[in-house]
Protein backbone atom coordinates (compact mmCIF):
# COMPACT_ATOMS: atom_id res chain seq x y z
CA UNK A 1 0.00 0.00 0.00
CA UNK A 2 1.36 3.45 -1.23
CA UNK A 3 2.39 5.24 -4.62
CA UNK A 4 4.46 2.29 -5.08
CA UNK A 5 6.14 3.31 -9.09
CA UNK A 6 3.40 6.11 -8.93
CA UNK A 7 6.00 7.93 -6.83
CA UNK A 8 8.25 8.83 -9.63
CA UNK A 9 5.84 10.93 -11.52
CA UNK A 10 4.57 12.56 -8.38
CA UNK A 11 7.37 13.58 -7.57
CA UNK A 12 8.09 14.97 -10.83
CA UNK A 13 4.87 17.21 -10.27
CA UNK A 14 5.47 18.50 -7.25
CA UNK A 15 8.84 19.74 -8.43
CA UNK A 16 7.03 21.61 -11.10
CA UNK A 17 4.04 22.76 -9.08
CA UNK A 18 6.25 24.94 -6.46
CA UNK A 19 5.78 28.21 -7.05
CA UNK A 20 1.70 27.48 -6.79
CA UNK A 21 2.10 24.61 -4.14
CA UNK A 22 0.62 26.76 -0.87
CA UNK A 23 -1.76 29.00 -2.92
CA UNK A 24 -3.68 26.04 -4.44
CA UNK A 25 -3.34 23.18 -1.45
CA UNK A 26 -5.16 26.19 0.89
CA UNK A 27 -7.88 26.78 -1.88
CA UNK A 28 -8.69 22.73 -2.16
CA UNK A 29 -8.91 22.07 1.05
CA UNK A 30 -11.40 25.12 0.93
CA UNK A 31 -9.51 27.52 2.85
CA UNK A 32 -9.12 24.74 6.21
CA UNK A 33 -5.49 23.52 5.68
CA UNK A 34 -4.16 26.25 8.81
CA UNK A 35 -7.17 25.34 11.03
CA UNK A 36 -7.00 21.75 10.36
CA UNK A 37 -3.35 21.78 11.52
CA UNK A 38 -3.94 24.16 14.34
CA UNK A 39 -6.12 21.74 15.55
CA UNK A 40 -4.41 18.92 15.18
CA UNK A 41 -0.76 19.99 16.80
CA UNK A 42 -2.30 22.15 19.60
CA UNK A 43 -2.05 20.22 22.94
CA UNK A 44 0.26 17.66 21.39
CA UNK A 45 3.92 19.53 21.38
CA UNK A 46 6.09 20.76 24.30
CA UNK A 47 9.05 23.30 24.39
CA UNK A 48 11.97 21.69 24.06
CA UNK A 49 10.45 19.15 22.01
CA UNK A 50 12.71 17.64 19.19
CA UNK A 51 10.77 17.91 16.36
CA UNK A 52 10.72 15.79 12.95
CA UNK A 53 8.96 17.72 10.53
CA UNK A 54 8.15 14.51 7.81
CA UNK A 55 7.42 15.39 4.38
CA UNK A 56 8.02 18.86 5.36
CA UNK A 57 7.47 20.82 1.85
CA UNK A 58 8.18 24.31 2.70
CA UNK A 59 7.65 23.56 6.63
CA UNK A 60 3.58 24.31 7.28
CA UNK A 61 3.42 22.18 10.05
CA UNK A 62 6.77 23.46 11.74
CA UNK A 63 5.47 26.93 11.72
CA UNK A 64 2.15 26.42 12.81
CA UNK A 65 4.16 24.57 15.92
CA UNK A 66 6.28 27.11 16.73
CA UNK A 67 3.44 29.75 16.49
CA UNK A 68 1.55 27.55 19.43
CA UNK A 69 4.16 26.94 21.28
CA UNK A 70 7.20 29.35 20.45
CA UNK A 71 10.48 28.70 18.89
CA UNK A 72 11.68 27.16 21.93
CA UNK A 73 11.71 23.60 19.81
CA UNK A 74 14.45 21.60 17.75
CA UNK A 75 12.88 21.33 14.39
CA UNK A 76 14.58 18.88 11.50
CA UNK A 77 12.47 19.54 7.86
CA UNK A 78 12.70 16.86 6.22
CA UNK A 79 11.29 16.35 2.32
CA UNK A 80 12.46 14.44 -0.97
CA UNK A 81 12.80 17.32 -2.72
CA UNK A 82 15.98 19.49 -1.87
CA UNK A 83 13.59 22.53 -4.05
CA UNK A 84 11.40 22.45 -1.32
CA UNK A 85 13.77 22.73 1.40
CA UNK A 86 15.40 25.52 -0.41
CA UNK A 87 12.33 27.20 -0.64
CA UNK A 88 11.98 26.91 3.32
CA UNK A 89 13.21 31.47 4.25
CA UNK A 90 9.44 32.12 2.82
CA UNK A 91 8.21 30.58 6.09
CA UNK A 92 11.15 31.22 8.79
CA UNK A 93 13.35 34.09 9.76
CA UNK A 94 16.54 31.78 10.87
CA UNK A 95 17.91 29.00 8.68
CA UNK A 96 16.11 25.34 10.41
CA UNK A 97 18.20 22.28 9.70
CA UNK A 98 16.86 20.81 6.60
CA UNK A 99 17.66 16.68 5.35
CA UNK A 100 16.19 15.67 1.72
CA UNK A 101 15.50 12.20 1.71
CA UNK A 102 12.07 9.59 1.83
CA UNK A 103 9.60 8.76 4.51
CA UNK A 104 11.09 4.42 3.59
CA UNK A 105 14.33 5.15 4.69
CA UNK A 106 15.04 7.86 7.24
CA UNK A 107 18.87 8.50 8.16
CA UNK A 108 18.07 8.99 12.03
CA UNK A 109 18.50 7.18 14.95
CA UNK A 110 16.27 5.34 16.82
CA UNK A 111 14.49 7.04 19.34
CA UNK A 112 15.32 10.52 18.13
CA UNK A 113 12.42 12.84 18.12
CA UNK A 114 9.69 13.67 21.11
CA UNK A 115 7.44 14.08 18.44
CA UNK A 116 6.95 13.46 14.19
CA UNK A 117 4.65 15.96 11.62
CA UNK A 118 3.46 15.23 8.72
CA UNK A 119 1.25 17.56 6.98
CA UNK A 120 -0.54 16.36 3.49
CA UNK A 121 2.72 14.30 3.01
CA UNK A 122 2.09 10.76 4.04
CA UNK A 123 -0.33 10.07 1.12
CA UNK A 124 2.64 10.51 -1.04
CA UNK A 125 4.94 7.50 0.60
CA UNK A 126 5.89 4.79 -1.47
CA UNK A 127 5.17 1.80 0.97
CA UNK A 128 2.79 3.41 3.37
CA UNK A 129 3.80 0.36 6.12
CA UNK A 130 7.37 0.80 5.64
CA UNK A 131 6.76 4.50 6.27
CA UNK A 132 5.11 3.60 9.19
CA UNK A 133 7.34 1.40 10.90
CA UNK A 134 10.24 4.03 10.13
CA UNK A 135 8.59 7.20 11.91
CA UNK A 136 7.42 4.50 14.65
CA UNK A 137 11.68 3.74 14.81
CA UNK A 138 12.83 7.04 15.13
CA UNK A 139 10.04 8.28 17.44
CA UNK A 140 11.26 8.50 21.34
CA UNK A 141 9.00 6.60 23.83
CA UNK A 142 5.69 8.24 24.21
CA UNK A 143 6.75 10.04 21.60
CA UNK A 144 3.97 11.48 19.45
CA UNK A 145 2.89 11.59 15.36
CA UNK A 146 0.90 14.16 14.08
CA UNK A 147 -0.99 13.83 10.62
CA UNK A 148 -3.29 15.97 8.84
CA UNK A 149 -3.89 14.99 5.53
CA UNK A 150 -6.72 14.43 3.06
CA UNK A 151 -9.26 11.72 4.54
CA UNK A 152 -11.18 8.71 2.20
CA UNK A 153 -14.51 8.47 4.04
CA UNK A 154 -15.60 4.74 4.52
CA UNK A 155 -19.11 5.13 3.68
CA UNK A 156 -19.76 4.59 -0.17
CA UNK A 157 -22.19 7.64 -0.29
CA UNK A 158 -20.00 9.98 1.09
CA UNK A 159 -16.18 9.22 -0.68
CA UNK A 160 -18.16 8.86 -4.15
CA UNK A 161 -18.83 12.87 -3.05
CA UNK A 162 -15.34 13.25 -2.16
CA UNK A 163 -13.71 11.15 -5.27
CA UNK A 164 -16.22 13.19 -7.14
CA UNK A 165 -14.51 16.77 -5.58
CA UNK A 166 -11.31 15.72 -6.31
CA UNK A 167 -11.42 14.41 -10.05
CA UNK A 168 -14.22 17.01 -11.19
CA UNK A 169 -14.11 19.97 -9.05
CA UNK A 170 -10.47 20.22 -7.67
CA UNK A 171 -8.61 20.66 -11.25
CA UNK A 172 -11.14 24.00 -11.40
CA UNK A 173 -10.02 25.21 -8.58
CA UNK A 174 -6.62 24.42 -9.03
CA UNK A 175 -6.81 26.57 -12.90
CA UNK A 176 -8.49 29.46 -11.07
CA UNK A 177 -5.96 29.64 -8.28
CA UNK A 178 -2.69 28.90 -10.13
CA UNK A 179 -3.01 28.66 -13.48
CA UNK A 180 -1.78 26.76 -16.01
CA UNK A 181 0.50 24.80 -13.42
CA UNK A 182 -2.70 24.42 -11.11
CA UNK A 183 -3.95 22.17 -13.39
CA UNK A 184 -1.17 19.54 -12.63
CA UNK A 185 -2.50 19.27 -8.98
CA UNK A 186 -4.68 16.44 -10.72
CA UNK A 187 -2.09 14.53 -9.79
CA UNK A 188 -3.58 14.74 -6.71
CA UNK A 189 -6.63 11.83 -7.55
CA UNK A 190 -3.74 9.61 -8.24
CA UNK A 191 -2.34 9.41 -4.79
CA UNK A 192 -5.50 9.40 -3.55
CA UNK A 193 -6.75 6.39 -5.37
CA UNK A 194 -4.08 4.68 -3.67
CA UNK A 195 -4.54 6.12 -0.27
CA UNK A 196 -6.68 3.57 2.31
CA UNK A 197 -9.93 4.27 3.97
CA UNK A 198 -10.28 6.06 7.05
CA UNK A 199 -10.79 2.64 9.18
CA UNK A 200 -8.05 1.36 7.02
CA UNK A 201 -5.77 3.95 7.86
CA UNK A 202 -6.39 3.53 11.62
CA UNK A 203 -5.87 0.27 11.66
CA UNK A 204 -2.33 0.12 10.06
CA UNK A 205 -1.39 2.67 12.44
CA UNK A 206 -2.39 0.42 15.32
CA UNK A 207 -0.39 -2.21 13.54
CA UNK A 208 2.90 -0.56 15.34
CA UNK A 209 1.31 2.57 17.62
CA UNK A 210 0.03 1.86 21.06
CA UNK A 211 -2.94 4.84 20.52
CA UNK A 212 -4.65 6.44 18.07
CA UNK A 213 -7.04 9.42 17.73
CA UNK A 214 -8.44 9.80 14.62
CA UNK A 215 -10.27 13.31 14.11
CA UNK A 216 -12.93 14.36 10.96
CA UNK A 217 -13.59 17.05 9.15
CA UNK A 218 -15.13 17.75 5.67
CA UNK A 219 -17.53 14.57 6.01
CA UNK A 220 -14.43 12.41 6.73
CA UNK A 221 -12.31 14.05 3.45
CA UNK A 222 -9.87 16.13 5.45
CA UNK A 223 -8.79 13.73 8.77
CA UNK A 224 -6.14 14.80 11.76
CA UNK A 225 -4.57 11.62 13.28
CA UNK A 226 -2.21 11.48 16.69
CA UNK A 227 -0.80 7.84 16.75
CA UNK A 228 0.92 7.93 20.38
CA UNK A 229 3.99 5.21 20.65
Amino acid sequence: MGLGGYWGEVIDVLKEIIPVYDKVNSCISLGKDVQHRNRAIKGRISKGDRVLDAGSGFGNMSKTATQIIGSDLKIILYDPLPQMLRSTDRLFNEKLDCTCGVFEHMPFQNEEFNIVLSGYSLRDAISLRTAISEIHRVLKKNGKWVIVDLGKPDEPLIRFGVTFYLRMILPIIAFIAGGRLGLKFATLYGTYKRWPQNKKLENLLLEKFSRVKFEKDLMGGAIMVAAYK
